[in-house]
């Protein structure tokens, strides 16, 4: 299972009264500008998407040689969300869900290490969904999903997800055959069914306090083919080749066609998806960071409110500790 990366510690010394403004205008302007790129991905009614009308080699106006700047503002992106996450964590209230899905070498661990960097793993775990274990087939599908939802203030990262139950499954039927589910239930309207359910959940979930981001990383079948001659021809590179990836790319039209639908059938307003162009790699990171601050702040987040009687505690107890010699 992946691992979030340690935030650096805070100085022990207070910041100026200038330097919480700047910081706080910094935020905000981060804040604004995510908002804006976010909105140029995001899918908040599939009833019209096609996948053919989003170019997964698409940067949005911008060119290679702003790559530097583009890593720039992923690091002050970080910061950004770092700040959110604090929040998120503090006010107790909200937990958001992360979903990321995508084709095999798309980027999603890269896109994972980079854009949550900057989070503290006390408030944030990772999961991986690979094959279901037996016990997993034991039990409904979303079972193994649902017993790694978020906590209340923190942040949950699927890597694959229930989604996989639209995709692989649907593209490979024998995989349905190990679920045991009663013949009478496996009609010709399944995936419809397990579609419409999805959507459902989702909309339980927002109801209790845990909003989705979920982000497709929209790789293009030739960019796919380079990557993996990257991990043939890189030694550093070899433990991530498989064989499957390169069986798995026979039924590249199925899990496209795959994808739009599950898109299609999920995307709305409170749980939106994002078709994030996974081509260049520097680009893909900048968007989805982007995604993520503009989820979470999309929960009006702000630190407890503290009262008289707190301050007036605290008060109390400042002075106690300016007391000591």
């Amino acid at each position: 299972m992946p691992k979030a990366t340690v935030r650096p510690s805070r100085t022990p010394s207070q910041p100026s009264a200038s330097a919480k403004t700047s910081s706080i205008s910094s935020h905000t302007a981060i804040i604004r500008k995510a908002g804006e790129l976010a909105k140029q991905c995001r899918i908040t009614h599939g009833a019209k998407f096609r996948l053919k009308d989003h170019d997964p080699a698409d940067t949005m106006g911008f060119k290679s040689e702003d790559e530097p700047r583009a890593k720039q503002a992923l690091e002050a992106g970080v910061q950004t969300l770092s700040k959110l996450q604090d929040m998120l964590y503090a006010q107790d209230k909200w937990a958001a869900l992360l979903i990321f899905q995508g084709m095999d070498t798309a980027g999603k661990d890269g896109v994972v290490k980079h854009v949550m960097s900057g989070v503290n793993p006390t408030g944030c775990q990772v999961f991986s969904f690979k094959e279901p274990s037996s016990d997993d087939l034991d039990h409904d599908y979303l079972w193994r999903c649902i017993k790694c939802l978020p906590n209340r203030g923190h942040i949950g990262i699927f890597n694959r997800s229930y989604y996989e139950e639209v995709l692989v499954v649907r593209v490979h039927r024998t995989l349905l055959d190990k679920e045991n589910i009663p013949p009478s239930l496996v009609t010709r309207h399944i995936w419809k069914e397990r579609l419409e359910d999805i959507h459902n959940f989702e909309r339980y979930l927002h109801r209790n306090g845990i909003i989705t981001g979920k982000f497709f990383l929209n790789l293009s079948k030739k960019e796919q083919k380079q990557r993996l001659l990257e991990r043939a021809d890189d030694p550093d590179k070899n433990w991530k080749f498989s064989t499957s990836d390169i069986a798995e790319r026979e039924y590249w039209d199925d899990y496209q066609d795959a994808f739009e639908d599950m898109i299609r059938h999920t995307a709305t307003k409170e749980n939106p998806w994002y078709v994030i162009p996974a081509d260049h790699k520097w680009f893909a990171r900048i968007l989805v960071s982007a995604a993520v601050i503009h989820t979470l702040d999309r929960l009006n987040l702000s630190y407890p409110h503290v009262d008289k009687a707190k301050l007036a505690e605290i008060q109390k107890a400042k002075e106690t500790l300016l007391a000591e010699p």
